[in-house]
Formats: structure tokens, sequence, C-alpha cells
């Protein structure tokens, strides 16, 4: 078939602008935050500024090569690319720890972070599945399958442990949800094998935003009353950390049983307490596995978490990294110190640490203070819209999941790792896309836009 495009006419050259933008931004930081007097050269790949550089150039190479490609090789490659990069996974977890984790697989004076790319392999693999499921039609196997693409990743990312990737993950739970993928089906099997009962849909599944905040609540509440202890109204028995949540559940499932046997008719009862029990049962399991996996914990991630939640205070001391890039962030005023002239966040105090990979952004806002910063905000707020915008003009299923998978997974990276420098997140290791020092990241990165330029400029002859 004869191809009626141009790459010059068909690429969309506003996210490319906005992608070259953050890149040269980027760098930029970079060579402030870890600038080197012996070494001043930009192109000195003996220094982080270098490497990034060189890497940055490996980027436009390889987008360069991707838009060679035809894009249905990109479809028909989905299956063995997300292959690959689970192989990889696995085999990076028999490797030598770096600072206590196994992400890593040295080559030479680099090193290659399987589970970035792991991020575009299941976009990848998603939207090649997803696009072929009849969302009206869809049941339990093919929601089961969806989630299992997504959570095979998510294990082996957990046995290196890197906390930051696997939060990431979760930003194909709202790329599923916009395609219509609930939990409907599996919850609609679980509660139709209570004696006779029978429904075709529930409330909970499809209305996932609503939950996710329950979730993120009742997740929140768990950590919070840990340690605390109470005394059952008009008793003398006490309850303490989870159990007070669960003794909840238990007196408003017992209200919710009365009031239904009470006010609704003999014909709905048994779909309303059977709803009522298995939402009963799965947030109190919900809650045992918050308290659980937080147990599971290392201590200085637990540490983390409580600072954050005020739980503690240590700021010279546990929680010496948020505090000092609070610090930075605030010393930039309001138009800042002025490029390489940072005070606090800079190479040669050495008051913030990782300045220039989890905490860039400390730099950027020193510098530039807070105009500086609501610049670099808005600059990927654009990006975002621009990548929804390509997202919503495509006729392929297809590149519409994927082009939502970049949306999400760039708006989870931009949201915690600058949450992280203000102190409104703990401190996971997210990088700052375009921003952190890091080859893998910057190579995922951009791979996953060039991706999403080759698959929109195509986006007319491709229906699905």
């Amino acid at each position: 078939m004869t191809r009626n495009y141009s790459l010059t006419k068909e690429m969309d050259w506003t996210l490319f602008g906005l992608y070259l933008i953050m890149v040269v931004l980027g760098i930029g930081n970079i060579y402030s935050a870890s600038y080197n007097e012996e070494a001043p050269f930009l192109l000195d790949f003996t220094q982080n500024y270098g490497k990034q550089t060189m890497f940055f150039g490996i980027s436009l190479f390889l987008g360069f090569i991707i838009f060679l490609l035809d894009s249905n090789f990109i479809r028909k490659s989905t299956g063995i690319i997300y292959g690959v990069v689970l192989a990889m996974l696995i085999m990076v977890l028999f490797t030598t720890p770096i600072n206590g984790a196994r992400s890593w697989f040295g080559v030479g004076g680099f090193g290659i972070q399987p589970s970035e790319f792991a991020k575009i392999s299941t976009a990848l693999a998603l939207s090649a599945y997803v696009s072929k499921v009849n969302i009206k039609l869809q049941d339990k196997k093919s929601v089961l399958i969806a989630n299992l693409i997504m959570l095979l990743p998510m294990v082996f990312i957990a046995l290196q442990p890197d906390a930051g990737t696997l939060v990431v993950f979760t930003s194909f739970l709202f790329v599923l949800y916009r395609e219509g993928i609930t939990y409907d089906p599996l919850i609609v099997f679980i509660i139709n094998q209570f004696p006779g009962v029978r429904i075709k849909k529930t409330i909970i599944g499809s209305n996932f935003i609503p939950i996710l905040f329950v979730v993120i609540f009742l997740s929140v509440t768990t950590l919070l009353i840990n340690e605390n202890e109470v005394m059952i109204p008009f008793t003398y028995i006490p309850l303490k950390g989870v159990n007070i949540i669960l003794f909840i559940f238990a007196v408003l499932t017992i209200l919710f049983v009365l009031f239904v046997q009470r006010f609704i008719a003999k014909r709905e009862r048994s779909k309303l307490l059977a709803l009522g029990i298995v939402s009963a049962v799965l947030l109190s399991v919900l809650v045992f596995f918050v308290d659980f996996a937080f147990d599971k914990l290392k201590e200085h991630q637990k540490d983390r978490i409580e600072l954050v939640l005020g739980l503690k205070e240590d700021p010279h001391g546990k929680d010496y990294n948020r505090f000092r890039a609070m610090s930075a962030v605030g010393s930039g005023g309001f138009s800042g110190k002025g490029y390489k002239e940072a005070t606090l966040a800079s190479p040669r105090s050495n008051h913030v640490p990782e300045q220039e990979t989890d905490f860039i952004f400390c730099t950027l806002s020193e510098e530039w203070g807070f105009l500086g910063s609501i610049t670099i905000v808005t600059i990927f707020m654009a990006f975002l819209i621009k990548t929804i915008m390509i997202a919503e003009r495509q006729r392929s299923v297809y590149n519409r999941i994927y082009a939502y998978s970049v949306a999400m997974i760039f708006f989870f990276h931009f949201s915690i790792n600058i949450g992280m420098n203000i102190g409104l997140v703990p401190v996971i290791g997210i990088p700052l896309p375009f921003f952190s020092y890091g080859g893998s990241s910057l190579l995922s990165f951009s791979i996953m836009v060039f991706i999403l330029l080759k698959l929109d400029s195509e986006r007319k002859e491709i229906l699905r």
C-alpha cells in the first residue's frame, strides 16, 4: 500500500518541540547541579552532564530509527518486546545489589535499568490486548488477563525492590478505567457464588475513581491509627491498630443488614446483602493488606511514610533529605538566585542529597525561584494536555490506549517527583522526566514519546 503522508506534515511538531525544550532544559540543570570546575566541557563523558548529553544523542538516533519503522511492525512486535523485558526483569534479580537493590545491569561504566523499559513494554502489551477485547462483552477472563499484563512486571519490580517504579505502574489502572475495563465481571462472579443470588452488575467496579479515594483514605487511616488504642463503647474491651477499623466495619455491616431486612423489598434483599458483605470483606482485606505491607517495609521506608504523615519529626536525621529539599526550594524565593548560583542545591555545598537525580527540581527552584518552577510546571502540563489531545484524536483503539498510558506515566512521575521535593509525598526515588540524570530514564521516556509520535503520524491509515 502506498503511503500518502510525509514525516514533516504528519508528525506532531508541538509535542516534539515540548520534548526538545524539556530535554535541553534538563541537561542545563544537570550541568548546574553536578558542575565540575576541572571538567567544564558539556561533552565531557566522564561527567554526568556529558553522559546525559550523549544519551540525548542516542535518543534522537533511536527516534529516527523508530520513524523508519512501519507502525504495524511495532504492533506485531509487542509480544516479543513484552517477553524480552520480562526476561530482563527476571535476570536482573541475579545481579549484584547496588544500594540494596538489584535493579541494574552494569555495562562498562554505565548501567541499564530494565524496569524503566518495562513501562513501555507494558503500555504496548495493554494496548495490544485491550484493543482486541469487546468492552461491552468483557468477562472475568478478559479483566483478569488485562490486570495480569500489568501485574507480572510489578511482581519482579517489587522483588528488586524498586518502590518508585512499582507506584508508577498503578497509573495503568486509570488507563484501563478510561477504556471501560472495570472489575464488575470479577466481583459479579464472586457475589453470584452466594446461594440464591444472581446479579449482572455491581456498583463497585463501575465506580473506580470514588472507590480509589476510599482505598487511599482507608490506607492512610490504617497507618495513622497503627499504634492507637481505644475502648469499645460501654465496655472495657480495648482495640488496637487495624482492629479499630475492622470493628467499625463489623458494626456498619450489622447496621446495613438490619436496614436491608427492615426497609428493602424481599426480592432485592439477597443482592444487597451479598453486595454489602462482599464490600465489607474486601475493605477488611484491604486494611489487613496495608497493615501487613507496612510491616514488611524496610525501616527507612516506614520512616519516610511516617514522617510525611506527621507521625514522626526528625528534620536533621531520618527526614534530612526531604527537609533539605524543601529548604532549597524555598531558598529560591520568587525569582531565584541565578544560574549556577544556588547555595543549598549545589555541588559545592552538597546540602541536598541526589540533587542531580531525584531532587533535580531543588536546583531548578533555587536558581530560578517560583517563576522558573511554575514555568517548568506549565511546560509539563502543556505536554500532558497535548498527549491527551493526541490520544482522543486516534481512530485506533491501540493508539489511544498507548497514548493514555504515556500521559499517565508522565503524570505520575511529574506529580510524585515534585511532591517529593516540596514535602507532600514520601521520598521513593522517582525521577523527573527529562530533567533527572539517568541514561535509562532518558532513553525510556524518549522512546515512549517517539513511539507515540510515530503511531500518531499514521493515525489516518490505522482504524484499529
